[in-house]
């Protein structure tokens, strides 16, 4: 009598009880066990998934591994990844040399030096903010009062986009990030942020500012390169990425800072240098982009010992990449003097490494400790295993963070 072949293990981002700022360990595991090995996707597909961050690199870099998800074996996350996928492509979605040419469109503007000159900027808004909080008194929602307003003032200055339609942008990017949205509400959701900024960037045409959509409708609309629909498309990644990636980083990171205060004290009172070195730390240690790296092979390509051919999916798991200990010692603990930090896979590797990282960076430098040093008593409101976790979403983070001081 023939066995029914046994299917590969559930993918899975349930994470152990008291543990919310670790990878799932059923994905741990495999990183000293079976650092190649195939997972079933939410559809019944299957793709490799791959933990170690030697292996990861090399993927991320190897010309025979798309990011195409219009792929048919492309491992989208959710249902409602899928069914939007074709509506949501971007340069991120692209292989070179496409990938490149779109892409160098938006280079320019998140260079390292265009970014520190944003810095007083910054430092206005974060003080704004603080400023309100403090006024308002605790206890206050870390992600309502500044961990989400802050990289959604600062994206919308950038990009031309009036911050007052915050509340619409912001519920529109829940919807497209969950992955428990159906796949009619994320269509929904991408095609209203579409229409919305299509708009915008017509509006530009004929009143332009000194922005990023402006540049965009003077560049590609009225020389006829490209539509404002494709414009759109492209800002809406820019939009959602840019507020919803630093928010949770925030927020979640000062959670885990609060547990760990001998950690916090650092960031506090260190230095600039010191807490740049924390932020890498802190990325490494949270790795929001929970979901991994997604990609499809072209070719065939072994891997850790293993052969992924050509049209097999493969998830680069960057949460569990970023605990290797052949990269960082101790890969469980947080230490923001860590000197390896910087190893980290939370924005990628590879050509696809992460247009906004330099943005990213200095908005984290500068929220961390303008925060700790306004309130150096703050705490948590609600104990650690309370808090509502983002674990449905593409990016990890917290609902809430109720705290006080």
């Amino acid at each position: 009598m023939t066995e029914t072949p046994t299917a590969p293990p559930a993918w899975t981002n349930r994470r152990a009880p008291g543990c919310p700022f670790d990878p799932p360990p059923q994905k741990t595991r495999l990183l000293g066990t079976e650092p190649v090995s195939e997972v079933t996707l939410w559809n019944g597909g299957t793709a490799w998934l791959v933990t170690r961050h030697a292996d990861q690199v090399m993927l991320l870099r190897d010309g025979r591994i798309s990011a195409d998800n219009d792929h048919p074996s492309f491992p989208s996350p959710s249902a409602g990844s899928a069914a939007s996928r074709a509506h949501n492509r971007t340069f991120i979605n692209m292989d070179e040399p496409e990938h490149n040419a779109e892409r160098r469109k938006f280079t320019g503007e998140f260079t390292l030096h265009r970014m520190q000159a944003l810095r007083p900027r910054l430092e206005a808004i974060i003080t704004e903010l603080l400023d309100a909080m403090e006024e308002a008194g605790p206890p206050a929602d870390l992600v309502g009062a500044f961990a989400l307003p802050l990289p959604s003032l600062v994206i919308c200055e950038l990009l031309g986009v009036p911050y007052e339609d915050h509340a619409f942008f912001q519920r529109a990017s829940a919807v497209l990030i969950d992955t428990t949205s159906s796949p009619e509400a994320a269509l929904a959701a991408s095609a209203e942020l579409v229409d919305y900024l299509a708009d915008l960037v017509g509006a530009k045409v004929t009143r332009p500012g000194d922005d990023l959509l402006s540049r965009l409708a003077a560049q590609y609309v009225v020389t006829g390169r490209k539509t404002r629909e494709e414009c759109a498309k492209e800002a809406r990644l820019l939009l959602v990425a840019g507020h919803e990636t630093t928010a949770n980083m925030i927020a979640l990171g000062t959670c885990a800072l609060l547990q760990h205060p001998d950690q916090l004290a650092a960031v506090r009172d260190g230095d600039p240098a010191r807490a740049a070195n924390a932020v890498e730390e802190l990325l490494r240690y949270l790795t929001i982009t929970h979901m991994g790296r997604r990609r499809v092979a072209v070719a065939d390509i072994e891997v850790g010992g293993r052969l992924i051919k050509a049209g097999d999916a493969v998830i680069c798991a960057n949460d569990v990449a970023n605990r290797d200990p052949d990269v960082f010692e101790d890969p469980d603990r947080l230490d923001v003097d860590r000197e390896a930090a910087r190893r980290h896979l939370a924005f990628g590797s590879g050509p696809h490494q992460c247009l906004g990282q330099n943005l990213a960076r200095i908005e984290l430098q500068l929220a961390y400790p303008a925060l700790l040093r306004r309130f150096p008593t703050l705490r948590l409101d609600q104990p650690v295993e309370e808090v509502s976790y983002r674990t449905e979403m593409l990016v990890y983070g917290v609902h809430r963070l109720p705290v006080a001081w």
